[in-house]
């Protein structure tokens, strides 16, 4: 199975930029990134040595249901390319383990999917349970902090991703 890595969509990132506000409506913080800890949820890079970041409490979810979690998040303060869909592993993913999970359409997480998960092998652990018809995404998110990382849809016949 094809599978792609996803960022953030460029709208609701330009939303974010424009409107300074957070998923509760509070305003985000701007600060300068000192070193490569900053890592960008819509360029998939690390935002450069000095420049502004938005850190912001974000809800990667269209609904609002009991597993539409929040969690704090970084994003590039100036515009940045938007990452590629690639089957390969983002560079933002750089520690050992990740928590990694499956949600049906309804964006509720399916239970028996979540699983901590050596960075190496989140790709095959994608494809096993995307396998599965009821899971429409899986979303990456630290295993210590829960912040969101990015999401892998499935992809449709190497000319894009599907379920964005």
């Amino acid at each position: 199975m094809n599978i792609a890595f996803v960022a953030l969509p460029s709208g609701e990132v330009a939303r974010i930029r424009s409107t300074l506000r957070d998923a509760y409506g509070k305003p985000v913080e701007t600060h300068i990134a000192k070193g490569d800890a900053y890592p960008c949820r819509h360029c998939l890079d690390e935002t450069p040595t000095g420049s502004p970041y938005l850190i912001l409490a974000h809800r990667p979810f269209q609904s609002r249901n009991p597993y539409a979690e929040t969690g704090p998040i970084f994003l590039c303060a100036a515009p940045c390319p938007p990452a590629k869909a690639t089957n390969q592993v983002p560079a933002i993913l750089r520690s050992s383990h990740y928590l990694v999970r499956g949600y049906d359409a309804a964006e509720r997480i399916v239970y028996g999917t979540g699983k901590v998960v050596e960075t190496g092998h989140i790709a095959d652990y994608a494809r096993t349970i995307l396998a599965d018809a009821q899971i429409a995404f899986v979303d990456v998110r630290s295993a210590s902090n829960n912040c969101f990382q990015c999401r892998i849809v499935r992809r449709d016949d190497g000319d894009g991703p599907s379920g964005v």
